[in-house]
């Protein structure tokens, strides 16, 4: 049976000068959770936001909080992100494992690895868990699925489809590849993040994602609620 499509809405694309407004509008479309996208700079080229933002929204919505770790040394700041009101904790299999040739130093990017350093993840997975809240597993457009030893121990993997970092990029179709091998064998939250839109999802979702980060898509989109139902409504087609 498959499961039911859940929308997260990532607010890198809302107007942060009216961001409880656009809070409110992400719940008044029907949308299921929060996707909050934190870069520092070093793990991708640019600088967003922080554990002040989760702070600042996570009083005034019911919506689940993920907090989309795209940083260095994840596990630095993993107390900072609970306390301040995550409900999700997504982590990057590149902060895990030792890096490809050509993504080691700083501007250095896609970071990408073909391995990980399996008991360094599972402090951060005892951590989260241990706190009550869940912990995804997130993958690059360049890394393979290199963490088979600890799905039964995570949440939800989180595939990118765009090389981390910018807001509007084009759909990479690698991730279908990684959507098909993972649905195989995980049976918690498999959700995609790039490039999602009216073009795209269908295909995602034939793929075995269950839970679409939008960001240009619904920000963008005449009526957000309309954008909101098309992909909640989507089933598997037969991929």
């Amino acid at each position: 049976m498959s499961k039911d499509i859940k929308v997260s809405v990532s607010i890198l694309c809302a107007d942060f000068k009216n961001l409880a407004d656009e809070i409110k509008k992400c719940e008044d479309s029907g949308a299921d959770m929060l996707h909050v996208d934190v870069m520092d700079g070093h793990f991708v080229p640019v600088i967003t936001v922080g554990k002040m933002i989760v702070e600042a929204i996570s009083p005034i919505t019911k919506m689940p909080i993920e907090a989309h770790l795209m940083i260095e040394n994840p596990y630095a700041h993993l107390d900072d992100f609970l306390n301040a009101g995550a409900d999700i904790i997504s982590v990057h299999a590149e902060c895990y494992g030792q890096r490809r040739e050509g993504c080691w130093n700083f501007g250095e990017f896609p970071k990408e690895v073909d391995n990980i350093d399996v008991e360094l993840v599972r402090k951060d997975i005892k951590k989260v868990k241990d706190s009550g809240k869940e912990i995804f597993m997130t993958v690059n457009p360049g890394t393979p699925l290199c963490f088979s030893e600890i799905l039964t121990e995570i949440d939800g993997v989180l595939i990118m489809s765009v090389n981390p970092g910018f807001a509007k990029q084009k759909f990479m179709p690698i991730a279908l590849t990684k959507l098909e091998e993972l649905s195989k064998t995980f049976q918690g939250d498999i959700a995609v993040d790039g490039g999602v839109n009216a073009d795209t999802a269908q295909s995602v979702v034939n793929a075995g994602a269950n839970v679409l980060a939008t960001a240009s898509y619904f920000f963008g989109a005449k009526d957000p609620s309309e954008a909101v139902k098309y992909l909640k409504s989507l089933k598997p087609q037969g991929y």
